[in-house]
């Protein structure tokens, strides 16, 4: 399978000291890159193969990944990427309204540090060019990312982390990424502008109607998604 064939390169990053972590995160940036999809089962012979970990510590990060709401464990059944239901959209959306606007609200006097945020910008421009409309999504991820890292904050940064991975279980499941990704290019620009400009409260209010439009577009698509049967991706 080609999502073994890739994670097997990974293998090289656990060097000598393979933790538990070290697999969660390999696993948690492969889920939400989209080599693993929601529902997929999680084998641990192929999976734990391919890493050349052990099954004990295969097992202690899918216990990591379950806490983070990005695997489910089903008796009997195995490990599965978790899919979300429309209740789990609406609620990472209530969490990103109240910790990337916080994060805006609390930056500060101006300039601020935007280099990381331009670069995020032009990554989505770059793959919107090349009609990559699943790296421009990975590109808006990434940008949200550096929004919340302005904090300065590692926990904060750490339980984002998490929400994104998480957010990303929604965007695998819709159909025309497109649709959904290419009017937050602009909006993304829009409001790094206004941060340039020094407008904190002009940019969490522009961060503010960014996320509640995101908001009901992805419940819009997903829950229509989901009607036609993405329980049973995999």
């Amino acid at each position: 399978m080609a999502e073994l064939t890739g994670l097997a390169d990974d293998r090289a990053l656990l060097g000598r000291t393979s933790t538990a972590e070290r697999v969660a995160d390999i696993l948690r940036s492969r889920v939400a890159e989209g080599y693993f999809l929601p529902g997929t089962r999680l084998s641990e012979d192929s999976i734990g193969g391919a890493l050349g970990v052990s099954r004990n510590t295969l097992r202690e990060a899918f216990r990591l990944l379950t806490h983070e709401r990005l695997l489910v464990h089903e008796l009997n059944r195995g490990v599965f990427v978790r899919v979300l239901t429309v209740e789990d959209v609406e609620d990472i959306y209530r969490t990103r309204a109240l910790v990337e606007c916080a994060v805006v609200r609390g930056l500060g006097e101006p300039p601020y540090a935007l280099d990381d945020l331009a670069l995020a910008v032009a990554e989505g421009r770059r793959a919107a060019r090349e009609g990559d409309w699943k790296a421009v999504g990975t590109a808006n991820i990434h940008f949200h990312r550096e929004l919340v890292a302005l904090a300065g904050s590692s926990r904060t940064d750490e339980v984002m982390r998490s929400v994104f991975a998480e957010l990303r279980l929604a965007f695998h499941v819709v159909d025309d990424p497109r649709r959904l990704h290419e009017p937050y290019l602009a909006r993304n620009r829009e409001i790094l502008g206004t941060l340039r400009a020094g407008d904190r409260d002009g940019a969490e209010h522009l961060l503010a109607v960014y996320l509640d439009d995101s908001l009901e577009r992805v419940v819009e698509v997903y829950a229509r998604r989901v009607a036609d049967g993405a329980e049973g991706v995999g």
